[in-house]
């Protein structure tokens, strides 16, 4: 009872922790921001890493398996892998359409 319950909360947290980077990711969309400011990388690389220590914390507990651990962040970084594609194919589109006129 008392490890499911504690599971619960460890998944809402690191839930918590990983809308945080979405939402941080979302609020600087612009290509100019993602692609040339590398302060902005950093971050990421850092609320990244801090959460994918959360995750190892939660797996040394037993309150998250390996498998779980792994899937967390695996889902999280595939998000933000899409955010830059999407980014980057924006910016192509822009590029190409300039390039016509």
């Amino acid at each position: 009872m008392f490890l499911e319950i504690a599971k619960e909360k460890a998944l809402e947290a690191l839930d918590q922790e990983a809308s945080k980077i979405r939402q941080l990711i979302s609020n600087q969309r612009n290509y100019q921001c993602i692609t040339q400011c590398k302060a902005f990388e950093e971050v990421i690389d850092t609320q990244m890493y801090g959460f994918s220590k959360q995750v190892d914390y939660a797996q040394k507990l037993g309150i998250l398996t390996k498998e779980e651990g792994s899937k967390l962040i695996v889902e999280l970084e595939k998000e933000l892998n899409q955010v830059y594609v999407n980014v980057y194919d924006e910016q192509k589109k822009k590029d190409f359409s300039n390039e016509r006129k």
